[in-house]
This record gives C-alpha cells, structure tokens and sequence, in this order.
C-alpha cells in the first residue's frame, strides 16, 4: 500500500494534500510541464495515440520465474516531455524499460509507443526508438565515427542521407573533432555523448536513457545534460530516462514516476512531490518517503542505501 503523507503547507501558497498526486498510476501530463500533477486518471482512446501519448503501459507485468519484476505497471508519457521513472536497484525500473524497447516480451498487459503495440510491432516501434542501455555499448577498437555509422546501418537510415545523419549526430554530440580517433582513447564522458549520437543517427521520436551519467564525474554529467537539454530546443524528441541522481530528475525532468517492488508509487512534476512532503522537501525525500528506504537499515532491501552503495562503486569503476 503506498504511504499516506500528511498535508504541509507550501511556501507562497496553501497546503498540498496526496490527493492532488497521481498515487500508482503515472496519467498523461495534462498542463504544461511544471504546472501541476496528474489526477491519475486516463483519457483519450487506449488503442491509439489520439490522446497525444508518446509511451502508454496498461498492466504491464514481467516475470521472472516465481519473482514478479514488474507488477501491473500503468505509465503515460505525453509527447515532449522528459520523463524520469525513478527507484531503488530491483524496482523494475530497466524491466519495464526492456519492455518499452521490445527486448522483453511482456507476461500480461500492454505497451505502445505512439500508438503502436510494442509486442505485437517491434520492428515499428524500434525505429521511433533511440535507446542509451545501462552497460557502455560503444565498441572501442572502432572509431567514434565507425560506431555511428554502424547504427546507422543497423536502423536502415537511407543510404543517401547516411553520412548526413553520421555528421549531424557526432556534431549536435560535440564529437565532430574526435570523431577519427578510436573509441578507446575517449573519456568516460565523451564516450556516453557518443552513445548518444549512436542513439540519435536514425532520428527518433522517443530517446530512452537508462542511467545516461552514471560513473561520470560532474563535470562530464553536466556537459551530457547540455547536449540533450540542446537536442529538446532544436527538435521535438520525447525523453524517458532513469537516474539514481536526485538533482538530474528534479532539474530536468518536467514529471518523474517512483517506482519500488515493481509497482508505480507515485506520479507527478518534482515540485508537487516536493511540496507534498512540506517546505524544505528536496527529491531525495521524495525517493526515501515513498520507497521506504532508509540510511541504516541494515535490512532494508533496494532502499536509498543500496542506491548510495551503487553511486560509490560506479565512481571507482569511473
């Protein structure tokens, strides 16, 4: 059952009650992002994309054997927002992502992407998608520009326009000047801006970012949100990501989804999240509140510490 917070009062306004929050289902952005939270209520025709949704999961479910990894899932991402789906290590969050992707195959319920069934239309749904995993995909004994170009022609880009493509990603990427030397000598952060350009070249409608910064040192993870900050303003792109970092959701994202023990918390723009929990809230609060985890709990399972444990071991490794 999901926490009952109190009602606090906001600076500058009145109090913020939980009702106002789309508590276990992330609806459609029905304002301008920034403006408020969803209802949690869904509108418009669920065998299309008539409402205006970029991504629409309905009961979305994944099993791992006996283990439920992804419970029911009701998700809504309106086209051009930039979408966080935030939570602790096991929540589901890349479950539900390999899903949305179609590299699983759902075990109930649905997902489309504009309009089209993942499952039913892959292939379709792969060429809206540009998709930055996790793990570094980026082949190191290629150069920047050899790995693009391979994208490329793994998502049929016409040959005729190929090479425009190639350059216009590395260049909207900052890579154009390093693009000749092989991946291997490339920094942690040019390597991410390259998997980027890798997942820009065929032009997508939705960019999928699971954990685009972890490793990176600040510096190399403000520089990644430039550009992707600059690719919003100079064409329309919807933007799902995950991120472990706080302040990454509540600067960028206009609505940000918890999710913990497979299932959606609470749905709504950092800034109502915020307030529900009181003046002087800040999005970590919001992570703790609402997935339960706490800094000393030894028990506690997928909580912030786990997530803390994960930041310290990706800076070693970065």
């Amino acid at each position: 059952m999901s926490p009952q917070p109190d009602a606090s009062p906001v600076s500058g306004g009145g109090p913020v009650s939980e009702s106002a929050v789309a508590v276990g289902h992330a609806g459609p952005a029905d304002t301008a992002p920034g403006d408020s939270l969803t209802d949690g209520s869904t509108s418009g025709d669920s065998s299309g994309d008539s409402s205006g949704s970029a991504v629409r999961c309905a009961g979305l479910t994944y099993r791992f054997g006996d283990h439920v990894a992804v419970d029911r899932v009701d998700l809504e991402i309106g086209r051009g927002e930039t979408f966080g789906l935030l939570g602790p290590n096991g929540a589901g969050k890349t479950t539900t992502i390999r899903m949305l992707t179609t590299l699983l195959k759902p075990a109930a319920g649905t997902v489309k992407v504009f309009g089209t069934e993942a499952a039913a239309y892959p292939m379709r749904v792969r060429r809206m998608i540009g998709y930055v995993p996790q793990l570094l995909s980026a082949d190191a004994t290629l150069t920047g520009q050899e790995n693009v170009e391979l994208f490329a022609r793994l998502f049929d880009v016409p040959r005729q326009i190929r090479k425009q493509r190639v350059d216009g990603a590395l260049a909207a990427m900052g890579l154009t000047e390093p693009s000749r030397r092989l991946v291997k000598t490339y920094s942690g952060g040019m390597i991410r801006r390259l998997e980027l350009a890798q997942a820009l070249v065929s032009a997508p409608r939705l960019l999928v970012l699971d954990e685009p910064t972890v490793g990176l040192d600040p510096i190399a993870r403000s520089d990644v949100w430039d550009y992707i900050a600059g690719l919003r303003e100079s064409a329309p792109i919807t933007v799902l990501m995950t991120t472990h970092y706080m302040d990454e959701a509540d600067t960028y994202c206009d609505r940000v989804s918890l999710m913990h023990a497979g299932s959606i918390r609470v749905t709504g723009t950092p800034g109502m999240l915020k307030a529900v929990l009181g003046s002087g809230a800040t999005l970590d609060d919001v992570f703790r509140h609402y997935t339960g985890g706490t800094l000393d709990a030894e028990t506690e399972k997928g909580g912030i510490r786990d997530v803390r444990r994960a930041r310290r071991t990706a800076r070693r490794l970065g």
